[in-house]
């Protein structure tokens, strides 16, 4: 389900009629990085849809760059929403996933309920900050060396996805990833064309058109969920993120990293049951 033919391979649990809540993972993952919050929400009463994004572990990988443009990816969450027959869906990103969730909330606000955020700041700015600042810059390198050619699959590939196994224990506090976390990752990896697709989003990010405005003003109730001990992405860009917001919450969580919903999963879906239950005007 999505546009252009492209077929997303979509988790979908709980009661139809509920609420429909769309939860959207980041680099490097799949649904499965959804594993500890989708029960929760459906224990609450919500109809939960996880898509593994496109160009990720069983949904289709179009070549090019031009399918991987923020506003492609913004388009398969409103087709995904549509599919529920609902006006609107509350979405939940992660990394990446919070990436396509601002855009989305910018392009299609008639069809956002609630957003939640956790760890991906609103992706203007987050450039605008890697030209600023030499820290963002230094902590983003890895995105330059995304935009080769070849070098990076390969690299990412080699020894079953070692590299990339490494990458999220090393970012993460011991223990989050087990070894079978690891294995479910590495066969997602491995899929035919999806290192290469997944690699494509930042590639397209770096040379085509973002399509968003530089400093909107997000009208849906934000929830932003924010590791403090993020490697890559430094507390500053939350504080950023939630100035844009008409009605928005910044809440920190000063011991986890960049993984938060892994390392405190009880804390991440304490706050977004409780934000999700209040009333908004």
């Amino acid at each position: 389900m999505a546009e252009t033919g492209v077929k997303l391979h979509v988790i979908d649990k709980g009661s139809q009629e509920g609420p429909p809540v769309v939860l959207l993972h980041g680099f490097p993952e799949f649904w499965w990085g959804w594993r500890y919050q989708i029960d929760p929400l459906v224990d609450a009463g919500y109809r939960v849809l996880v898509p593994d994004q496109r160009g990720y572990n069983l949904s289709d990988k179009p070549q090019g760059l031009d399918p991987y443009r923020l506003d492609r990816l913004a388009q398969d969450v409103v087709n995904l929403v549509e599919s529920t027959g609902r006006e609107k869906a509350t979405l939940i990103g992660h990394d990446w996933g919070g990436i396509v969730a601002w855009a989305t909330a910018v392009l299609y606000p008639q069809r956002i309920e609630r957003l939640v955020v956790l760890n991906a700041p609103y992706p203007r700015l987050s450039i605008k900050e890697i030209a600023r600042h030499p820290t963002q810059f230094i902590r983003s390198t890895y995105i330059y060396f995304f935009q080769l050619p070849k070098l990076p699959e390969w690299l990412l590939l080699r020894n079953y996805g070692q590299i990339l196994a490494e990458s999220l224990c090393r970012s993460s506090r011991p223990g989050t990833f087990s070894e079978g976390d690891l294995n479910r990752y590495r066969e997602a990896w491995s899929q035919p064309g999806a290192v290469t697709s997944m690699l494509n989003w930042y590639r397209a990010l770096a040379r085509r058109p973002l399509g968003i405005p530089q400093s909107p003003t997000i009208h849906s109730p934000t929830l932003i969920l924010w590791g403090v001990n993020d490697a890559a992405l430094g507390k500053h860009l939350a504080e950023a993120s939630l100035r844009l917001c008409a009605d928005g919450q910044l809440i920190f969580h000063p011991n986890a990293s960049h993984w938060i919903q892994h390392e405190e999963p009880d804390w991440v879906n304490q706050h977004i049951l409780q934000f999700l239950q209040t009333a908004h005007p």
